[in-house]
Protein backbone atom coordinates (compact mmCIF):
# COMPACT_ATOMS: atom_id res chain seq x y z
CA UNK A 1 0.00 0.00 0.00
CA UNK A 2 2.89 2.11 0.59
CA UNK A 3 4.47 1.49 -2.35
CA UNK A 4 0.74 2.63 -4.17
CA UNK A 5 0.46 5.84 -1.92
CA UNK A 6 4.37 6.83 -3.18
CA UNK A 7 3.50 5.92 -7.00
CA UNK A 8 0.33 7.95 -6.73
CA UNK A 9 1.95 10.74 -4.99
CA UNK A 10 4.97 10.50 -7.85
CA UNK A 11 2.56 10.45 -10.75
CA UNK A 12 1.02 13.62 -9.07
CA UNK A 13 3.91 15.05 -8.90
CA UNK A 14 4.99 13.96 -12.17
CA UNK A 15 1.70 15.33 -13.79
CA UNK A 16 2.03 18.90 -11.90
CA UNK A 17 5.88 19.14 -13.06
CA UNK A 18 4.18 18.14 -16.26
CA UNK A 19 1.55 21.19 -16.41
CA UNK A 20 4.02 23.61 -15.12
CA UNK A 21 6.37 22.93 -17.81
CA UNK A 22 3.54 23.26 -20.17
CA UNK A 23 2.44 26.64 -18.72
CA UNK A 24 6.10 27.79 -18.93
CA UNK A 25 5.66 26.53 -22.52
CA UNK A 26 2.76 28.85 -23.18
CA UNK A 27 4.32 31.43 -21.39
CA UNK A 28 7.51 31.55 -23.73
CA UNK A 29 5.15 31.19 -26.78
CA UNK A 30 3.57 34.73 -26.03
CA UNK A 31 6.06 37.61 -26.13
CA UNK A 32 4.33 38.46 -29.38
CA UNK A 33 0.74 39.18 -28.43
CA UNK A 34 2.28 40.91 -25.36
CA UNK A 35 3.86 43.78 -27.63
CA UNK A 36 1.08 43.76 -29.74
CA UNK A 37 -1.00 44.97 -26.42
CA UNK A 38 1.78 47.84 -25.87
CA UNK A 39 1.49 48.99 -29.21
CA UNK A 40 -2.15 49.31 -29.15
CA UNK A 41 -1.89 51.18 -25.64
CA UNK A 42 0.57 53.86 -26.95
CA UNK A 43 -1.68 54.33 -30.30
CA UNK A 44 -5.13 54.33 -27.83
CA UNK A 45 -2.62 56.73 -25.53
CA UNK A 46 -2.00 59.08 -28.91
CA UNK A 47 -4.80 59.10 -29.98
CA UNK A 48 -6.61 60.35 -26.40
CA UNK A 49 -3.57 63.33 -26.83
CA UNK A 50 -4.99 63.75 -30.43
CA UNK A 51 -8.30 64.26 -29.06
CA UNK A 52 -7.89 65.76 -25.73
CA UNK A 53 -7.80 69.84 -25.72
CA UNK A 54 -4.03 69.92 -24.09
CA UNK A 55 -2.68 70.09 -28.06
CA UNK A 56 -4.67 73.28 -28.83
CA UNK A 57 -1.73 75.49 -27.45
CA UNK A 58 0.59 73.95 -30.56
CA UNK A 59 -1.91 75.07 -32.94
CA UNK A 60 -1.91 78.44 -32.29
CA UNK A 61 0.98 79.37 -33.67
CA UNK A 62 0.29 78.03 -36.91
CA UNK A 63 -2.39 80.68 -37.46
CA UNK A 64 -0.46 83.79 -38.12
CA UNK A 65 1.64 81.80 -40.74
CA UNK A 66 -1.62 81.01 -42.57
CA UNK A 67 -2.30 84.64 -42.33
CA UNK A 68 1.24 86.28 -43.54
CA UNK A 69 1.42 84.58 -47.25
CA UNK A 70 -1.40 86.60 -48.57
CA UNK A 71 0.77 89.85 -47.08
CA UNK A 72 3.95 88.71 -48.58
CA UNK A 73 1.96 88.85 -51.77
CA UNK A 74 0.49 91.90 -51.25
CA UNK A 75 3.96 93.78 -50.53
CA UNK A 76 5.94 92.26 -53.87
CA UNK A 77 3.05 93.32 -56.19
CA UNK A 78 3.03 97.27 -54.90
CA UNK A 79 7.01 96.77 -55.52
CA UNK A 80 7.09 95.26 -59.08
CA UNK A 81 3.73 96.68 -60.04
CA UNK A 82 4.90 99.46 -62.52
CA UNK A 83 1.49 101.80 -62.09
CA UNK A 84 2.14 101.67 -57.94
CA UNK A 85 5.70 103.01 -57.57
CA UNK A 86 4.42 105.56 -55.25
CA UNK A 87 2.65 103.62 -53.22
CA UNK A 88 4.35 102.79 -49.44
CA UNK A 89 4.77 99.54 -48.16
CA UNK A 90 1.02 100.00 -46.63
CA UNK A 91 -0.66 100.55 -50.01
CA UNK A 92 -1.04 104.42 -49.01
CA UNK A 93 -0.24 107.08 -51.53
CA UNK A 94 2.31 109.44 -50.76
CA UNK A 95 1.15 113.25 -51.80
CA UNK A 96 2.98 116.77 -51.53
CA UNK A 97 0.45 118.90 -52.51
CA UNK A 98 2.41 121.65 -54.38
CA UNK A 99 0.82 125.83 -53.86
CA UNK A 100 1.25 126.03 -57.78
CA UNK A 101 0.05 129.88 -57.69
CA UNK A 102 2.47 130.89 -55.20
CA UNK A 103 5.02 129.06 -57.64
CA UNK A 104 3.84 130.85 -60.51
CA UNK A 105 4.06 134.40 -58.41
CA UNK A 106 7.44 133.87 -57.36
CA UNK A 107 8.29 133.56 -61.09
CA UNK A 108 8.60 129.48 -61.87
CA UNK A 109 7.36 127.87 -64.45
CA UNK A 110 3.49 127.36 -65.03
CA UNK A 111 1.54 124.28 -65.52
CA UNK A 112 -0.87 125.48 -67.12
CA UNK A 113 1.75 126.38 -70.50
CA UNK A 114 0.66 129.69 -70.23
CA UNK A 115 2.51 132.09 -72.65
CA UNK A 116 5.07 133.32 -70.05
CA UNK A 117 8.63 134.18 -70.96
CA UNK A 118 9.77 131.99 -68.55
CA UNK A 119 7.92 128.63 -69.95
CA UNK A 120 9.01 129.58 -73.09
CA UNK A 121 12.85 129.78 -71.87
CA UNK A 122 12.25 126.63 -70.48
CA UNK A 123 10.54 124.80 -73.26
CA UNK A 124 13.98 125.57 -75.36
CA UNK A 125 15.83 123.89 -72.85
CA UNK A 126 13.97 121.09 -72.50
CA UNK A 127 13.29 120.33 -76.00
CA UNK A 128 17.05 119.84 -76.47
CA UNK A 129 17.37 117.66 -73.34
CA UNK A 130 14.72 115.20 -74.53
CA UNK A 131 16.09 114.96 -77.42
CA UNK A 132 19.55 113.65 -75.79
CA UNK A 133 17.65 111.58 -74.01
CA UNK A 134 15.63 109.95 -76.40
CA UNK A 135 16.99 110.45 -80.00
CA UNK A 136 19.56 109.28 -81.95
CA UNK A 137 22.28 110.54 -79.34
CA UNK A 138 20.77 108.80 -76.99
CA UNK A 139 22.90 105.54 -78.05
CA UNK A 140 25.77 107.00 -77.21
CA UNK A 141 25.46 108.31 -73.61
CA UNK A 142 24.80 105.98 -70.49
CA UNK A 143 21.76 106.57 -68.77
CA UNK A 144 20.62 109.43 -71.12
CA UNK A 145 17.54 110.25 -69.16
CA UNK A 146 19.52 110.99 -65.65
CA UNK A 147 20.01 114.52 -65.83
CA UNK A 148 21.84 115.99 -63.15
CA UNK A 149 21.78 119.80 -62.35
CA UNK A 150 24.32 121.39 -60.33
CA UNK A 151 26.86 124.45 -60.72
CA UNK A 152 30.11 125.95 -59.51
CA UNK A 153 29.36 127.17 -56.05
CA UNK A 154 26.48 127.52 -53.86
CA UNK A 155 23.46 130.11 -54.68
CA UNK A 156 23.98 130.51 -58.23
CA UNK A 157 20.42 129.02 -59.14
CA UNK A 158 20.42 125.14 -59.75
CA UNK A 159 17.56 124.28 -57.33
CA UNK A 160 15.73 127.00 -59.52
CA UNK A 161 16.61 125.31 -62.79
CA UNK A 162 16.19 121.69 -61.64
CA UNK A 163 12.30 122.77 -60.30
CA UNK A 164 11.32 124.66 -63.56
CA UNK A 165 12.57 121.94 -65.56
CA UNK A 166 10.83 119.41 -63.42
CA UNK A 167 7.84 121.29 -64.05
CA UNK A 168 8.06 121.78 -67.92
CA UNK A 169 9.00 118.29 -68.62
CA UNK A 170 5.80 117.41 -66.12
CA UNK A 171 3.83 119.04 -68.94
CA UNK A 172 4.64 116.84 -71.98
CA UNK A 173 1.95 114.41 -72.93
CA UNK A 174 3.77 111.58 -73.10
CA UNK A 175 6.68 111.90 -70.95
CA UNK A 176 6.69 111.73 -66.81
CA UNK A 177 9.42 113.10 -64.61
CA UNK A 178 10.88 111.98 -61.34
CA UNK A 179 12.82 114.75 -59.46
CA UNK A 180 15.35 113.78 -57.15
CA UNK A 181 16.58 115.86 -54.22
CA UNK A 182 19.92 114.45 -54.08
CA UNK A 183 21.86 117.73 -52.12
CA UNK A 184 21.79 115.89 -49.35
CA UNK A 185 24.12 118.37 -47.62
CA UNK A 186 22.19 121.18 -47.70
CA UNK A 187 18.61 119.87 -49.26
CA UNK A 188 16.71 122.92 -50.95
CA UNK A 189 13.96 121.41 -53.10
CA UNK A 190 10.97 120.67 -50.72
CA UNK A 191 12.01 124.09 -48.86
CA UNK A 192 12.42 126.07 -52.20
CA UNK A 193 8.42 124.13 -52.88
CA UNK A 194 7.30 124.91 -49.58
CA UNK A 195 6.30 121.38 -48.45
CA UNK A 196 6.83 119.29 -46.02
CA UNK A 197 7.91 115.38 -45.71
CA UNK A 198 9.14 112.73 -43.74
CA UNK A 199 11.46 110.00 -44.94
CA UNK A 200 14.05 110.77 -48.15
CA UNK A 201 16.86 109.54 -50.28
CA UNK A 202 18.89 109.32 -46.76
CA UNK A 203 16.73 107.42 -44.98
CA UNK A 204 16.14 104.80 -48.07
CA UNK A 205 20.06 104.26 -48.58
CA UNK A 206 20.41 104.02 -44.76
CA UNK A 207 17.53 101.00 -44.47
CA UNK A 208 17.90 98.05 -46.50
CA UNK A 209 14.30 97.38 -45.31
CA UNK A 210 13.11 100.34 -47.02
CA UNK A 211 12.00 100.19 -50.84
CA UNK A 212 12.19 103.29 -53.16
CA UNK A 213 8.03 103.58 -52.60
CA UNK A 214 8.33 104.70 -49.44
CA UNK A 215 10.16 107.83 -49.85
CA UNK A 216 8.57 108.35 -53.16
CA UNK A 217 5.81 111.33 -53.07
CA UNK A 218 3.22 111.65 -55.97
CA UNK A 219 2.10 115.99 -56.47
CA UNK A 220 -0.85 116.93 -57.49
CA UNK A 221 1.15 117.94 -60.72
CA UNK A 222 -0.31 114.62 -62.33
CA UNK A 223 3.46 113.86 -64.16
CA UNK A 224 5.89 115.04 -60.84
CA UNK A 225 6.84 112.87 -58.52
CA UNK A 226 9.28 113.82 -55.70
CA UNK A 227 12.15 112.07 -53.51
CA UNK A 228 12.94 114.66 -51.05
CA UNK A 229 17.10 114.32 -49.32
CA UNK A 230 15.99 113.84 -46.10
CA UNK A 231 18.11 113.91 -43.16
CA UNK A 232 21.89 115.20 -43.17
CA UNK A 233 24.03 112.05 -42.49
CA UNK A 234 28.28 112.08 -42.19
CA UNK A 235 28.26 109.21 -44.32
CA UNK A 236 26.33 110.76 -47.28
CA UNK A 237 29.33 110.19 -49.89
CA UNK A 238 29.61 106.60 -49.13
CA UNK A 239 25.62 106.61 -49.27
CA UNK A 240 25.51 107.58 -52.48
CA UNK A 241 28.47 106.20 -54.01
CA UNK A 242 26.94 102.22 -52.85
CA UNK A 243 25.74 99.96 -54.64
CA UNK A 244 22.28 100.25 -53.57
CA UNK A 245 22.39 104.06 -54.51
CA UNK A 246 23.57 102.63 -58.63
CA UNK A 247 21.07 99.43 -58.34
CA UNK A 248 18.57 102.52 -57.89
CA UNK A 249 19.68 104.98 -60.39
CA UNK A 250 19.47 101.87 -62.56
CA UNK A 251 16.05 101.34 -61.75
CA UNK A 252 15.24 105.03 -62.87
CA UNK A 253 16.98 104.79 -66.05
CA UNK A 254 15.54 101.65 -67.28
CA UNK A 255 12.39 100.70 -65.56
CA UNK A 256 9.85 103.65 -67.27
CA UNK A 257 11.26 104.16 -70.90
CA UNK A 258 8.74 107.51 -71.00
CA UNK A 259 10.62 108.78 -67.57
CA UNK A 260 12.91 111.71 -67.26
CA UNK A 261 15.01 111.89 -63.61
CA UNK A 262 16.61 115.23 -62.58
CA UNK A 263 18.57 114.99 -59.90
CA UNK A 264 19.88 118.45 -58.42
CA UNK A 265 22.95 117.72 -56.49
CA UNK A 266 25.67 119.76 -54.44
CA UNK A 267 27.94 122.60 -56.50
CA UNK A 268 30.62 120.71 -58.36
CA UNK A 269 33.24 122.38 -56.95
CA UNK A 270 35.15 120.87 -53.54
CA UNK A 271 32.21 118.46 -52.83
CA UNK A 272 32.60 115.08 -52.89
CA UNK A 273 29.28 113.68 -53.09
CA UNK A 274 28.79 115.80 -56.96
CA UNK A 275 31.74 113.63 -58.23
CA UNK A 276 30.19 110.62 -57.17
CA UNK A 277 26.29 111.30 -58.75
CA UNK A 278 27.97 112.40 -61.46
CA UNK A 279 29.11 109.26 -62.25
CA UNK A 280 25.61 108.06 -62.54
CA UNK A 281 23.87 110.76 -64.99
CA UNK A 282 24.24 110.68 -68.91
CA UNK A 283 23.09 114.91 -68.90
CA UNK A 284 24.75 117.21 -66.93
CA UNK A 285 23.04 121.54 -66.69
CA UNK A 286 25.37 123.30 -65.25
CA UNK A 287 23.50 126.64 -63.77
CA UNK A 288 26.33 129.77 -63.63
CA UNK A 289 25.77 132.71 -62.49
CA UNK A 290 26.54 136.01 -65.30
CA UNK A 291 29.65 138.25 -63.64
CA UNK A 292 29.98 135.94 -60.72
CA UNK A 293 30.56 132.54 -62.21
CA UNK A 294 34.19 131.99 -62.86
CA UNK A 295 35.90 130.64 -66.56
CA UNK A 296 37.96 129.31 -63.87
CA UNK A 297 35.62 127.23 -62.32
CA UNK A 298 34.15 126.00 -65.41
CA UNK A 299 37.12 124.69 -66.57
CA UNK A 300 37.32 122.91 -62.99
CA UNK A 301 33.59 121.52 -63.14
CA UNK A 302 34.31 120.48 -67.07
CA UNK A 303 37.39 118.31 -64.96
CA UNK A 304 34.77 116.70 -62.65
CA UNK A 305 32.10 115.72 -64.86
CA UNK A 306 32.09 112.46 -66.77
CA UNK A 307 33.73 113.08 -70.58
CA UNK A 308 30.93 110.95 -72.06
CA UNK A 309 28.38 112.80 -70.71
CA UNK A 310 26.30 115.34 -72.79
CA UNK A 311 26.71 118.91 -70.68
CA UNK A 312 24.91 121.78 -71.43
CA UNK A 313 25.19 125.58 -69.26
CA UNK A 314 22.49 127.70 -68.23
CA UNK A 315 23.47 131.28 -67.62
CA UNK A 316 21.18 132.33 -64.92
CA UNK A 317 20.27 135.91 -63.37
CA UNK A 318 21.47 137.09 -67.28
CA UNK A 319 20.31 140.63 -68.56
CA UNK A 320 18.49 139.93 -71.03
CA UNK A 321 18.29 142.99 -73.26
CA UNK A 322 15.25 142.01 -75.50
CA UNK A 323 13.14 140.26 -72.75
CA UNK A 324 10.24 141.70 -71.39
CA UNK A 325 11.42 141.07 -67.57
CA UNK A 326 14.58 141.98 -68.47
CA UNK A 327 16.16 139.10 -65.28
CA UNK A 328 16.36 135.89 -67.07
CA UNK A 329 17.99 134.41 -69.80
CA UNK A 330 20.30 131.25 -71.09
CA UNK A 331 22.99 129.52 -73.21
CA UNK A 332 22.63 125.94 -73.62
CA UNK A 333 24.86 123.46 -75.26
CA UNK A 334 24.20 119.94 -75.64
CA UNK A 335 26.71 118.12 -77.52
CA UNK A 336 29.02 115.78 -75.95
CA UNK A 337 32.89 116.75 -75.60
CA UNK A 338 35.43 114.60 -77.81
Amino acid sequence: MGNSIEKALQKQKEAAEKRKAEQAAQAAEQPEPAKASTIERTLEKQAQQAAAPEPAPAIIPAAPAVKEQPVQQSATVAVTADDNDDTDGHGGVKTLTLDLKSLDERGFVSVNNARKLINEEYREIKRKLLKNAFGALSKTLNNSNIIMVSSARPSEGKTFTAINLALSIASEQDKTVLLVDADVLKPNVTRTLRVDHQDGLMEYLLDEDKDIADVLYRTNVDKLRIIPAGQTHHLSTELLASERMAYTIDEFSNRYPDRIVIIDTPPLIGINESAVLASFAGQAVIVTEEGRTKLNDINSIVDRLNPDMAVGFVVNKAVNESAENGNYGYYYGSEPRD
